[in-house]
């Protein structure tokens, strides 16, 4: 009897096993399914289908993983969506850059430091006669020559070039370098074609010598006849008369100079300043200079100063240096709006002499003192007075030919020095 209800528990437990076995398989497999859901959804997501979803599912523990699983896709939807919305954005502004930047008048290029070319607006590749793909990685001294050997990018600013595609045409060029990231060094390069403002440049430069060269006949000849009317060549005049005369000689004169000046400065632009030097003692250079300006400055109530010293020797060219020396005592005539007298004095520094000229008047703007020996610029139009702008400009051009320099120094309503430095 024992035995059979031995055998009888075996069984029951043989059957309790094999139930719980088959419960424990069906709920494996479910587990099994899921995360074959699992899987091919995150498979999906990996290859950019952010529509597929897992099903909801009824079992709690399964749900949670359901649910975060889908907000994750929904998430990861909403962040292409905006990805791709900026993506559009940005290809639209570089369609927009690159429109502007293809349509201006100037050619852009990219560089590396091996002078390599890694991009090319169609400007220039129109210029290279070269199709735009075909000039990637080549070297710009395919298409440039340059002026010097040596090419430093890091310095280049509106440097004359050479285009040996496009050899009618002048061009210039300027350099920036690129801050970027891997600090490899990149340049841009502006190439700007200036053969219309060079044409221009030079018919009218051509146009305003031939202008003041015929400008001084007339001018000229009318001098020698106000000479003539002063001592009496066609009678008789009265001392109202002389003195008419007179004024209209120092007006005639001092267009003269003005029309001078001009043709010197249109020299210097052909050929340079051709020199011829001699030994100068400044106390007499300087004193006649006075001499012959005295009446100008007496005009304007002022008197020219200069005190006698050691009789310094320089070597230069004399009429070059008595146009400049006069131009600056004219510039403190004009320029003075006090009756304070003119200072001249000269003296002497390691290894160069100094001519100094010295008003006491309005003085000189510290923003403009850096811009009044350029061409053209003049102080003259701000206080209406007569002035072409290129004295300075011509000035500074014969002391530099010497081998010195003119420089100013200068206090608004005190005193303004100009100091001509030649070496000995």
């Amino acid at each position: 009897m024992l035995w059979y209800i031995i055998n009888f528990g075996i069984i029951i437990v043989f059957i309790l096993l094999f139930l719980i076995t088959r419960q424990a398989n069906k709920r494996w497999s479910k587990i099994n399914d899921y995360l074959g859901t699992v899987t091919n959804t995150v498979n999906s997501i990996r290859y950019g289908d952010l529509s597929t979803k897992i099903e909801k599912l009824e079992h709690p523990t399964y749900q949670n993983v359901t649910d975060s699983i889908n907000r994750m896709v929904e998430t990861l939807n909403d962040r292409e969506k905006m990805i791709i919305e900026y993506q559009g954005e940005l290809m639209r502004q570089n369609k927009l850059l690159e429109s502007v930047i293809n349509s201006l008048s100037d050619g852009i290029l990219i560089v590396n430091d091996q002078l390599h070319i890694l991009r090319a607006t169609p400007k220039i590749t129109s210029w290279f006669g070269v199709k735009g793909a075909n000039i990637i990685g080549k070297p710009i001294t395919d298409y440039i020559q340059f002026q010097e050997g040596e090419i430093h990018l890091d310095r280049i600013n509106a440097k004359d070039i050479f285009i040996k595609h496009t050899p009618t045409n002048n061009f210039i060029l300027s350099s920036i370098r690129l801050s970027t990231e891997d600090n490899k060094k990149r340049y841009v390069l502006i190439i700007k074609d200036v053969t219309t403002e060079r044409e221009i440049e030079t018919l009218k430069e051509d146009f305003v010598a031939t202008l003041t060269h015929d400008l001084k006949v007339p001018i000229v000849a009318e001098a020698n006849i106000i000479d003539f009317l002063i001592n009496g060549k066609f009678g008789d005049i009265n001392d109202k008369q002389k003195v008419a005369l007179s004024n209209m000689k120092a007006s005639n004169k001092e267009l003269l100079n003005l029309v001078q000046i001009v043709l010197e400065t249109y020299k210097i632009r052909d050929g340079g300043i051709k020199l011829a030097k001699e030994n100068i003692k400044l106390n007499e250079f300087i004193t006649q200079i006075i001499e012959d300006m005295a009446p100008i400055a007496s005009d304007a109530g002022l008197r020219v100063n200069f005190e006698l010293g050691r009789n310094i020797k320089v070597t230069a060219d004399p009429l070059q240096l008595e146009r400049v020396v006069k131009n600056l005592i004219n510039n403190a005539i004009y320029h003075s709006n006090t009756k304070k007298d003119i200072d001249i004095k000269i003296g002497e520094i390691p290894n160069f002499i100094t001519i100094s000229v010295i008003d006491y008047g309005q003085g000189i703007p510290e923003n403009e003192l850096k811009l009044i020996f350029n061409k053209y610029y003049s102080a003259s139009k701000k206080f209406r007075k007569i002035g072409t702008g290129l004295g300075l400009y011509l000035s500074q051009q014969i002391i530099t030919s010497h081998g010195g320099e003119i420089t100013v120094t200068s206090e608004e309503n005190v005193r303004t020095e100009f100091c001509i430095k030649l070496p000995l």
